[in-house]
């Protein structure tokens, strides 16, 4: 499966989140770890829903949580 050209921040929010576990942010947002897994580690983007539900989390928004690896062609 190739690389998502999304990149996010979710790693350093939980972080900065009390250290908030993989697992947590999973049953904050309903979704699965492994789920979450992916998304940090770029193999998956997530839906627009997704995003914002997991953005709300920490209280950002979706600009600040997801970021283009590199601008989109048109």
């Amino acid at each position: 499966m190739p690389d998502s050209p999304i990149g996010n921040h979710l790693r350093r929010l939980r972080f900065e989140h009390g250290e908030m576990t993989q697992e947590a942010l999973a049953r904050a947002v309903g979704i699965t770890r492994q789920t979450v897994i992916s998304l940090e580690t770029g193999r998956y983007a997530p839906s627009l829903e997704l995003a914002m539900r997991l953005a709300g989390v920490f209280g950002r928004g979706v600009d600040e949580v997801f970021f283009w690896k590199s601008p989109p062609k048109d």
